[in-house]
C-alpha cells in the first residue's frame, strides 16, 4: 500500500478557521505560516549639533546615505536594535533617547521605528554595511543623495522636534 507523498511544508492557500486571510498552510500537519511585517529600528544621532549619516555598502540603495537603521532581531527591544544597527553600520555607541517616529510602510511591509539618540563617545567609522560615515549639520545633509523617504520624514520629525523635551512620536503610513 503507498502512503500519499508528504507535502513537505506549507503549500496549501486556504483561509484557516477563525481568520479572514488566505495563508499557506501545511497538509500534513496543519502549521498555518503568517507573513507579517518586520520591524525596522534606527536613531536620528547627535553628537554636538551634528548628525551621524550612513553611506550604505548594500542594496537597496548602495552608495546613498541614511541614519544607522535596519531589522529588529528576536530577542531584543527597539532600542536595543536601533543601538545594535548603530554600531554594526558606523561603530557608533550610542545612548537612546526619546522615540521620534513610527512609520508604517505598508507596500513592503515594514514598521519603522526611529528614535533620537546621543552618540557617547563622539567615535565611529564605516562598519561593513557602509560605505563611508560623517558627521554633518543640518544643511550639510546630503537631500539629493537620501536612500529612502522615511529617511527624510525622520530627519524632518527629529527637526521639528528637537527643543521639545517630550515628544509624541509622530505616527505616519507612507
Amino acid at each position: 500500500m503507498n502512503s500519499p507523498p508528504k507535502q513537505s511544508g506549507p503549500s496549501i492557500r486556504a483561509i484557516p478557521d477563525g481568520d479572514t486571510r488566505e495563508r499557506l498552510i501545511c497538509g500534513d500537519c496543519g502549521f498555518i505560516q503568517y507573513d507579517n511585517p518586520k520591524i525596522v529600528v534606527g536613531a536620528v544621532v547627535l553628537w554636538g549639533d551634528r548628525i551621524l549619516m550612513c553611506k550604505r555598502a548594500i542594496e537597496p540603495a548602495y552608495g546613498r546615505w541614511t541614519i544607522p537603521a535596519g531589522y529588529m532581531e528576536l530577542g531584543e527591544t527597539p532600542e536595543e536594535g536601533a543601538a545594535r544597527e548603530a554600531f554594526e553600520e558606523a561603530c557608533a555607541k550610542i545612548e537612546i533617547g526619546a522615540l521620534i517616529g513610527v512609520y508604517s510602510v505598508p507596500r513592503i511591509g515594514q514598521v519603522q521605528m526611529i528614535y533620537r539618540a546621543t552618540l557617547i563617545d563622539g567615535e565611529f567609522a564605516a562598519g561593513a554595511e557602509s560605505l563611508e560615515t560623517m558627521l554633518c549639520a543640518w544643511d550639510e545633509i546630503p537631500w539629493d543623495e537620501i536612500a529612502f523617504p522615511t529617511v527624510r520624514l525622520a530627519l524632518d520629525d527629529w527637526r521639528r522636534t528637537k527643543d521639545q523635551a517630550a515628544i509624541v512620536p509622530n505616527l505616519k503610513r507612507f
